[in-house]
């Protein structure tokens, strides 16, 4: 198979389960977001393929509902542009007819625009019950044998890990590492991306990245709503396996890899595998979990109200876990991993403490804080203090503040995480996605873990009301992990970031 650096005007890009809301709320809307920006050609050909029997038109309207516009006036014509370049098929993912049939179509696409080296993305954004039944197919029936083929899969990438290898093992021996791209949205976020340039492109970071000045690390994703009714899928994954052991461990991963030699992507995922294999195995008595449980007004339900979920569910909907990394640079710093559905506040955001001054000439001074805000409304604001302006020789925290909303014009173009990787695919670059080896130590690191927590030993999970900031130990469970809470009356928000709250 030859391969290409990138995709080439007349590629085609296949969505499997194009019926689905997945498809349906961010793969093709991310998709219309490039074309939008011209980072997809105006020659590409998008097909939807699905089981279920829907008319063109109808497919084109349950898509085009959900794209996102920066100008209305500009963008609705690139609306009617972007859907005459899609099409949807109908078939079986578990017989050869639809492939057949999706072969003809493609194959009259490339034999109209002399296509000498086809070039296609297949997206399958579907449950991984059928990942290896349409890979065999595609395989089959639909490979580029004599160009490039690229599949994305989307996570979950198995339950465990034994169903990781599982999974691994059907589709190894279909397609290379270097065709498989494992998604995960994450990794696209621009603040995730951003790590690299922000760790080991500034001195003054990069030198104290280290045990010498990093008293703890800090990792919070926070949701402000329930299961709202599909407790009964979430009731077999719980928060650990849905938020932490991927998305949560890719950040902690950037965050704590050593610098790669370049930006290549095998480079940046050896240095992730490489930090993943010096983890400490998790620690059972080192975590906190938690069950939401009513509002304290009672007009929110808790997750035993939900009709989808058993009665005695034991599921977690929260959990704090403290990790260590045994390496010369982390050897000894605290790492607090935390998720949690129905809190206070929906907000994704990494917290790097450091350590105190040197006593002497001051009594009492707070610590620097570098915090980043992934998510809502991306900001980097370092906590440093500075005296009080006037007469006044009090000191006072303060903020050193990069909030994108501020710095960066509304015009300016900030990808969406799907639309992010969707590119780096269709340019062929693996950097923000999940290699295999990775893949396999993340589960082997967690899966002990979550064997404890749906077992019978595991303590009851800790109530807290939906609404809340978590169960009430988690204060004293991140003083125990090494974070010192900031005097609140001494903290001065940033004038550009007046809405936004410096509590935990």
């Amino acid at each position: 198979m030859s391969t290409s650096a990138s995709f080439g005007a007349n590629a085609v890009i296949v969505v499997f389960g194009a019926s689905g809301d997945l498809a349906k709320k961010k793969t093709f809307p991310a998709l219309f977001g490039l074309y939008r920006e011209g980072q997809l050609p105006s020659t590409v050909k998008i097909i939807g393929y699905a089981r279920s029997k829907i008319e063109d038109a109808d497919f084109k309207k349950r898509i085009s509902d959900n794209f996102k516009l920066r100008d209305e006036e500009k963008d609705k014509p690139k609306i009617e542009e972007f859907l005459k370049l899609c099409s949807y098929h109908q078939g079986a993912y578990d017989t050869a007819e639809g492939y057949e049939e999706l072969e003809k179509i493609i194959g009259e696409h490339e034999k109209k625009v002399g296509t000498e080296s086809p070039e296609r993305l297949f997206y399958l954004a579907l449950p991984p019950s059928v990942f290896t039944e349409v890979a065999k197919n595609l395989k089959k029936y639909v490979y580029a044998e004599n160009g490039t083929t690229r599949i994305i899969v989307e996570k979950p990438f198995g339950h465990d890990l034994d169903s990781s290898r599982e999974l691994q093992k059907d589709l190894a021996p279909l397609f290379t590492e270097e065709e498989l791209y494992r998604i995960d949205h994450y990794l696209g976020k621009e603040m995730v991306k951003n790590l690299l340039v922000l760790r080991f492109g500034n001195e003054l970071l990069s030198g104290t990245w280290n045990k010498n000045h990093i008293k703890s690390i800090q990792i919070s994703f926070k949701e402000a709503f329930g299961t709202e009714g599909r407790g009964g899928y979430f009731d077999s994954i719980g928060i650990v396996r849905d938020v932490m052991q991927n998305h949560l461990l890719q950040v902690l991963t950037l965050l704590t890899m050593e610098r790669p030699v370049s930006f290549d992507p095998e480079a940046i995922r050896d240095e992730k595998v490489k930090v993943l294999k010096a983890f400490s195995p998790l620690n059972t008595d080192d975590i906190l979990i938690g069950q939401y449980t009513k509002s304290e007004d009672g007009k929110k339900p808790g997750y035993l109200d939900d009709e989808t979920v058993k009665g005695d569910s034991k599921c977690v909907t929260y959990a704090a876990l403290g990790l260590g990394i045994n390496n010369e640079r982390w050897e000894g710093v605290p790492i607090v991993m935390r998720a949690g559905k129905a809190l206070d506040e929906s907000k994704v955001e990494i917290r790097i403490q450091f350590k105190p001054v040197a006593k002497g000439m001051f009594e009492e001074i707070q610590r620097n804080e570098l915090v980043i805000r992934v998510q809502p409304n991306e900001a980097i604001y370092m906590k440093i203090n500075s005296k009080i302006p006037g007469i006044s020789t009090e000191t006072s925290l303060t903020d050193l503040d990069l909030t994108y909303k501020s710095r960066y014009s509304k015009d300016f173009w900030i990808p969406e995480a799907y639309e992010a990787l969707i590119r780096d695919c269709f340019l062929g670059n693996h950097s923000n996605f999940v290699r295999d080896d990775e893949l396999d130590v993340s589960w082997k690191l967690f899966t002990p873990l979550l064997n404890f927590i749906e077992s019978d030993k595991a303590p009851v999970p800790e109530g807290y009301a939906y609404g809340s900031k978590g169960p009430k130990g988690l204060r004293a469970f991140l003083n125990k992990h090494g974070y010192v809470f900031a005097d609140e009356g001494t903290y001065q928000w940033p004038l550009t970031t007046p809405n936004v709250k410096g509590k935990m």
